[in-house]
């Protein structure tokens, strides 16, 4: 399995993970010349953009490591993007679905992992 297709794979699982706890999808994969965020989704009335890491191994810090402060950056960046170009800037937050495996029990959900 490739990287890519096991990235793809965790972020449908992400999501899978997070409709089962009431969010509702927005957009998948939104994409500006900033970067890349995974998920947008809204629980109540926060929009949530959503960082998915999985790591087979914990070296270099593990799934949570990998969300460095340039990591972070680009997602405020490409999340002000994506704001833009809405009538109305809603209440907001950052998570980060950490995991090790596909299974929910290794699963981590961060709220409001870092802010803006």
């Amino acid at each position: 399995m490739t990287s890519k297709t096991s990235g793809d794979a965790a972020e449908r699982f992400a999501e899978q993970f997070l409709l089962a706890r009431k969010l509702k999808v927005v957009a998948r994969n939104y994409r500006c010349r900033f970067g890349e965020i995974d998920l947008i989704m809204q629980d109540g009335d926060t929009l949530v953009f959503v960082e998915v890491r999985m790591r087979v191994s914990s070296n270099f810090g593990g799934a949570g490591g990998s969300i460095d402060v340039t990591k972070q950056r680009r997602l405020v960046a490409t999340a002000q993007h994506y704001l833009a170009g809405l009538r109305e800037t809603p209440p907001c937050r950052f998570d980060a679905i950490l995991m090790n495996e596909m299974d929910n029990a290794s699963v981590e959900w961060i709220k409001d992992a870092f802010s803006a």
